[in-house]
């Protein structure tokens, strides 16, 4: 792009006074991110792009009403985490786990979104140097949704011996992800459903 905007206030000026340009500013500079974002929440790019796409047209529609003074950077992952909340309660209730979560990852992200990508590699990596059994069992779990007891018929086993695993798998997966492990392995595989990252 041959324009940029160092300053917000310089943006939110431009925006308010309906100069196109900034408008395209907002959506080439951010696009990308957010969608990358709303994948993480909803693990759906098509809704991820439609949630995107409503942050943008919503802020121009309403940009009068914006404010002078705010990050534009925070403004936008909170406008669509903020539409993700209003889409899903539209299929099922958030529970208080779910919201956690949720919430957590909205901090992570809002505090450098610039990271993503290199924090959902790591994890990737991470999971990638499990032990075989043990990366299997857990793949099986987070990824697929599998019960205990789908995974131990599936791979012929004991439930006892996939709990096992997939204890293991958390051990060592907090050894090196640390505190954030849950809320990472929350934005790489989305909203837990049949199993809960315990």
């Amino acid at each position: 792009m041959d324009y940029t905007y160092i300053k917000d206030i310089d943006l939110i000026t431009a925006l308010k006074k309906g100069e196109s340009k900034s408008y395209r500013f907002l959506v080439e500079f951010y696009h990308h991110k957010l969608c990358l974002y709303a994948s993480g929440l909803t693990n759906d790019s098509n809704l991820a792009e439609d949630i995107v796409q409503n942050v943008f047209f919503n802020i121009w529609r309403q940009r009068d009403k914006l404010k002078d003074d705010f990050s534009v950077k925070s403004y936008l992952y909170r406008s669509v985490y903020n539409e993700f909340i209003d889409q899903y309660r539209k299929n099922k209730s958030v529970i208080e786990l779910e919201k956690k979560y949720i919430d957590a990852l909205s901090t992570i992200v809002e505090e450098d979104e610039n990271s993503l990508n290199q924090l959902i590699a790591a994890v990737k990596q991470e999971i990638e140097n499990l032990p075989s059994k043990c990366k299997q069992t857990f793949i099986l779990s987070k990824q697929e949704g599998l019960t205990n007891i789908e995974i131990a018929e599936y791979l012929n086993v004991s439930v006892k011996s996939v709990e096992a695993h997939i204890t293991k798998a958390f051990s060592l997966l907090r050894k090196t992800l640390g505190d954030k492990m849950h809320e990472l392995l929350f934005l790489l595989f989305g909203i837990p459903q049949k199993t809960s990252f315990s």
